[in-house]
């Protein structure tokens, strides 16, 4: 596919910082159309003095102020007409970053097929009531599109491919003001034009005018995202046809990932410190309805688990569609608690009593233990009370890279809660020296005993869990026969208004023998009963969302790149 590239920069009353935009645009080579929007004085002077044809620098007038929409649309029609395949959108404020352009550029450059466009980092310069407002879009584009690839929907940072863009605005109604970027963005990728976000720096300079609209502009958008929610409505298939790659089915954990999770834990955290808890709760609702529309696999492994619980409890039924729901509800609650966790909402005296006197006396060990946990419950609720009483070292073991980033994520809230988190695929002489210090120092090692690795079939060992063989892993166990430490399980649980922290002594000692006496077999075993009675007494807390019951593969699987592209 060809690519030419112009750059289009509307203008309505900005002109203080214009000059260094025209100029790092020049600095690239490109043609630029500033299109004047009913400009008034002294602007509209100032604007004329870049007209220069002859250096690249076509100065447009519109006869009116029509909306930042129209004058972006008129600078597609002034690029179209002179052949460029590729528009550049930047505003004239100066509040996106320049030196972003040759990044914007070359991810255009690769994917020409795309709309690219910046994914706002801002400085502590944005209104709170601005960023509020953002972030409630956010949410309303996901249900729109029926997908989180588009992660900002606002930024007037863009670069857009013309013959796609110019399709939709001659057929299709598209806002003129303050609700054109989101509308255009949303039009264009139900009709399958992949989108690809770039992380760019956003700051407000001082002496910047806003042209947004409060009550009109607020309106407009309100109009728009109806208009979108209801033609969404009409076209889903259409929607879910063309999206390109969206929806994936693997079968091991670690391929399927935490679907949006660490951008959706940055966005839990705007709305629950803005807004609070019940107003994030009803937020997350679409988003979660969304999920559970789109996440097949995920339904199907929650029903799996569902039909085993009920046979556990002696009962031979179909989970309905509404008990899938709420697990997943049950899940979004459960985001909530890791964040009020974090923040430092949830306090002692949300504990169960008789649980904290026992967090006192394992406070008091003078030497480490090893803690096997898992994916029941909340492990962060013992995080959030954790140092009260006593217990400030903590360990975590973390399969993938995901884990290290929510932790990144979640101390930038909290950094006095921060643990300490490995990610560890392989055990070697140097971690296990590490490990030593410090369990000799007290600290708590904490891995999740419900994950197998992502290398396939490597240690596993089947153990029966709720009435059929399940691959557990022998890694936890391995470590803890070389640590030669204590080992506890570990579950944190919502019991109705308070909170269960359950730690249950599985061996002084693991033991190694020699096959097939090799010494896991009782501790694992152990574990795993423990796990099933939890599971069996806070079902809707189960939050492995695969098969857990599947095979593993016998070879290495892809593991997801962490970049994240789109």
């Amino acid at each position: 596919m060809n690519f030419s590239l112009a750059a289009i920069v509307p203008s309505y009353n900005h002109y203080r910082h214009i000059d260094k935009v025209i100029g790092a645009l020049k600095g690239q080579g490109l043609r630029v159309f500033i299109i004047d929007d009913g400009c008034e004085e002294p602007a509209k002077s100032e604007l004329e003095k870049f007209h220069d044809p002859e250096e690249g620098v076509t100065l447009h007038s519109q006869p009116q102020n029509s909306g930042k929409g129209a004058a972006v649309m008129a600078g597609f029609r002034l690029a179209a007409a002179e052949g460029f395949t590729h528009a550049l959108q930047i505003d004239a404020d100066g509040q996106h970053d320049v030196d972003a352009l040759p990044a914007l550029i070359d991810l255009a450059v690769v994917h020409p097929e795309a709309l690219i466009s910046g994914q706002p980092i801002y400085d502590e310069t944005i209104p709170a009531s601005r960023k509020f407002a953002r972030w409630i879009t956010h949410v309303w584009v996901w249900v729109e599109t029926l997908s989180t690839t588009i992660t900002d929907s606002m930024c007037g940072y863009r670069i857009y491919p013309l013959n796609a863009t110019i399709d939709v605005i001659d057929s299709e109604p598209v806002g003129h003001y303050m609700d054109f970027d989101t509308e255009i963005m949303v039009r264009i990728y139900w009709r399958g034009t992949p989108v690809r976000m770039l992380p760019i720096h956003v700051t407000y300079p001082e002496d910047n005018i806003s042209n947004f609209r409060l009550g009109a502009d607020n309106w407009l958008i309100t109009k728009m995202h109806t208009r979108l929610v209801l033609g969404m409505l009409t076209q889903v298939p259409k929607i879910l046809r063309n999206r390109r790659g969206d929806i994936q089915e693997p079968r091991h954990w670690g391929s399927i990932g935490e679907r949006g999770a660490a951008l959706g834990l940055k966005i839990l955290f705007s709305l629950y410190r803005i807004a609070g808890r019940r107003f994030c709760w009803y937020a997350m609702q679409p988003v979660l309805l969304y999920f559970f529309v789109t996440g097949r696999e995920q339904r199907e492994a929650s029903r799996g688990f569902w039909r085993r619980v009920y046979v556990a409890q002696g009962e031979v039924r179909e989970p309905n569609i509404w008990q899938l729901w709420r697990h997943y509800r049950s899940f979004g609650a459960m985001a909530l608690d890791k964040l009020a966790a974090w923040i430092g909402h949830i306090r002692l005296n949300d504990i169960v009593e008789e649980d904290l006197g026992m967090l006192d006396k394992l406070a008091e060990r003078k030497s480490g233990v090893m803690v096997v946990t898992s994916h029941l419950g909340n492990v962060d609720i013992l995080r959030a009370v954790g140092a009260a009483r006593g217990i400030k070292n903590i360990t975590v073991f973390a399969h993938t890279r995901n884990a290290v980033r929510f932790n990144e994520i979640l101390s930038e809230a909290n950094p006095a809660a921060t643990v300490d988190i490995m990610e560890v695929q392989d055990i070697g002489p140097a971690t296990l020296i590490l490990l030593e210090e410090k369990l000799a120092a007290g600290n708590w090692i904490v891995i999740a005993g419900d994950r197998i690795p992502l290398e396939g079939g490597k240690r596993i060992r089947n153990i029966d869990f709720l009435g059929e063989p399940a691959p557990f892993s022998e890694g936890a166990w391995i470590i803890a026969a070389l640590l030669g430490s204590p080992v506890y399980s570990l579950h944190c649980l919502r019991d109705e208004k308070k909170y269960r922290i359950l730690f249950e002594k599985i061996t002084d000692r693991v033991k190694r023998g020699r096959p097939p006496h090799d010494g896991l077999a009782e501790p694992m075993q152990g574990y795993a009963k423990i796990l099933q009675e939890n599971c069996l007494k806070y079902p809707e807390q189960w939050y492995n969302f695969y098969d857990f019951w599947a095979a593993p593969e016998k070879k290495p699987l892809p593991v997801k790149s962490n970049k994240e592209t789109t």
